[in-house]
């Protein structure tokens, strides 16, 4: 009788994950005995600096508040690669989250340079795109 599975046994989640392997610098970034803020101090100075670019654009001016979280993202991208344990910060493999941390800070970058109302940055190249595709020839 014990060899019969019945389906309610069938649908159990497995105590343990297998066949996957935690992303390079996962572990905490300094040892157990700090607290937790400290241990995760690249994704806590990457999340105080975007933060601090969010207060800027809405209290001051959207440009340099723009500019910081971009700086944020790129800041974040070289923690990623320069430092070997970033806790937190370590979400996929090393080359996917600099990747993805440095295109996203250089897009808000290059964004923040463009906005209208007097752009710190012209590209006629782009002007020309939002032209063509607005129908506007």
């Amino acid at each position: 009788m014990s060899a019969v599975r019945t389906s309610r046994s069938t649908r159990r989640r497995p105590s343990a994950t297998t066949g996957t392997l935690p992303p390079e610098g996962s572990r905490a970034a300094l040892d157990r005995g700090h607290p937790l803020p400290i241990r995760q101090w690249p994704v806590t100075l990457v999340t105080a600096v975007v933060g601090a670019g969010l207060l800027i654009t809405w209290a001051a001016d959207f440009r340099y508040g723009l500019l910081v979280v971009g700086a944020g993202f790129v800041l974040g991208a070289g923690l990623r690669l320069l430092v070997p344990e970033v806790g937190l910060l370590a979400v996929r493999s090393r080359f996917t989250d600099v990747a993805v941390l440095l295109f996203f800070g250089l897009v808000i970058l290059l964004l923040a340079l463009m906005a209208p109302q007097n752009p710190w940055l012209r590209l006629p190249a782009l002007d020309d795109l939002g032209r063509w595709i607005g129908g506007k020839r």
